[in-house]
Order: C-alpha cells, then sequence, then structure tokens
C-alpha cells in the first residue's frame, strides 16, 4: 500500500493475493479449527428439534364422488385457495387454547402458535400442519391432537366445505435442525475470512522497507548506497577472513616481541 503526494492510496492486488498465498496453509489450518469449534457447538449447545406432520383434504361441496372425472382446474383451484382460510382458522387463540387443553401441553398461545405451521401441497386441495418441537413424542402428540379438532372446527365456521383427515402424524425418529454440516461449513468460511483479513491488515500496514525494489517501485527515486547485511552473511566466511588476518598480525608481534625480551634477559645474564 503506497500513500500518493494527494492522499491517494493505491493498493497492489498482486502482492496482497501473494501474501495471502504464502498463509494459505495457516489460513486453512484456522478455518478446520474453527469449524471443528462450530461443529461441537452445534453438537453439545444447540437443541435438536423434531417435526411431525399431519395431512389434511379440503373437501369442497362442489365436489362429488360422482362427478369426480368431471373436475375442473378451477374447481381444484377453488379448493387449493380455501387452504389459506383453513390455516388461519387453525392459527385462531381460540382453537390454539383448545389444543393446548386437549393436550396438556405446558405452553401459552403465542409459544403454541410458533411451534405450529400449515402450507399448501403443490397446488392440490392438501394441506399439511407440522408441529415443531425438541421432543418427537410431544410433536406428534400436538400434530394428531390438531387433527382431531380442526375438521369440526373447519365444518362449523365455513358453511358447506369441510376437511378430511388423510393422514395422522407419526413419531419422527430424525432430527430437521441443527444442521452439523451447516454449522461446520459456516465455521470453516468464518475461519477463513477471518485469518485471511488478518493477513491482509498486516499486509496493508506493513510501511517496513525491506529491499531496494520496494524504494524503486514506490518512490521512484534511485538508490545512492545501501547497507549490507552482515548477520546474513555466512558465519564460517566471515569469520575465517576477519580471524586469520587479525591472528596472523597479532602472532607476528607477539612472537617478535618474545624474542626481544629473551635477547636483553640473555644479555642481562
Amino acid at each position: 500500500m503506497v500513500k500518493k503526494e494527494n492522499d491517494e492510496i493505491e493498493i497492489d492486488l498482486v502482492k496482497l493475493l501473494l501474501a495471502v498465498w504464502r498463509y494459505a496453509a495457516v489460513i486453512l489450518i484456522v478455518g478446520i479449527l474453527f469449524s471443528a469449534v462450530a461443529f461441537l457447538y452445534a453438537q453439545s449447545f444447540v437443541t435438536p428439534m423434531y417435526e411431525a406432520n399431519a395431512l389434511f383434504y379440503v373437501n369442497n361441496s362442489t365436489i362429488s364422488l360422482s362427478s369426480a372425472v368431471a373436475i375442473t382446474t378451477g374447481e381444484l383451484n377453488a379448493a387449493s385457495s380455501l387452504v389459506d382460510t383453513y390455516v388461519a382458522i387453525l392459527q385462531s387463540r381460540a382453537n390454539m387454547e383448545l389444543v393446548l387443553q386437549e393436550s396438556g401441553a405446558p405452553y401459552t398461545y403465542e409459544q403454541l402458535r410458533r411451534m405450529v405451521s400449515a402450507t399448501a401441497v403443490n397446488s392440490t386441495g392438501l394441506f399439511r400442519v407440522t408441529v415443531r418441537s425438541s421432543d418427537p413424542d410431544e410433536a406428534r402428540t400436538l400434530a394428531n391432537v390438531i387433527a382431531n379438532i380442526l375438521p369440526d372446527k373447519i365444518s362449523d365456521i365455513v358453511n358447506n366445505s369441510s376437511v378430511e383427515v388423510v393422514d395422522y402424524a407419526v413419531t419422527p425418529h430424525s432430527r430437521v435442525s441443527p444442521s452439523y454440516l451447516k454449522y461446520a461449513m459456516i465455521g470453516l468460511m468464518l475461519g477463513v475470512v477471518l485469518a485471511g483479513g488478518i493477513v491482509v491488515i498486516r499486509e496493508l500496514q506493513d510501511d517496513v522497507i525491506h529491499d531496494e525494489d520496494y524504494l524503486l517501485s514506490n518512490f521512484e527515486s534511485p538508490v545512492l548506497a545501501s547497507i549490507p547485511d552482515l548477520e546474513a552473511r555466512g558465519q564460517k566466511k566471515y569469520g575465517y577472513g576477519y580471524g586469520y588476518g587479525y591472528g596472523y598480525g597479532y602472532g607476528a608481534a607477539s612472537r617478535e616481541a618474545k624474542k626481544a625480551s629473551e635477547d636483553r634477559k640473555g644479555g642481562r645474564d
């Protein structure tokens, strides 16, 4: 990153990509660690949820068994359009409180309403009521209580129309959430992005002059002199050259001084 005189900042994307590539192994390791932590968190702290489903059929009075062959698309659309009405009736306060009373579930009206959902099955006259709970047996019980109550309630409210139970709920054996794979992938992505971001930030904040090419490419100024890195030189080569010259001169001088001292001592004797 170079700051120009007009306060514009130029970022070398190639340099950033190379920096990220240099630390690719570290970034991947951080991502794997985050993925493992997210996986363990989902297993240990996220409550598994189960869903039980009951299936209903909207019985439109304009469609009879004797004329079943002559059923038109408009009649099917009419039956399908009633599904929204039945879902609204299902989620009314009176019906939700009646479900709580019949099942004995320890929830409030608002809590049960969040647990219950209903959706139309494609463009048919069928709709599915789904109960979501952390207890699979409780989910099945609530769905079947709704199946027992809803047809009579709809017959009382909507004239010339009724609902038939096609399928009662069974106890679910597999959870619908959490998805351990999803948590692991989110952890992996979070770790990779976080580690990569740290590498990029460190690279952008790096204002150390590493070599002559940095000065030439960023400041366009000639390099008049440079200080050699003595520590980067071979220790053996440097020690041999300096030590040999120094040792040779010092040794010769010592031998001459020692010889002169012995001569003076012999003369005195």
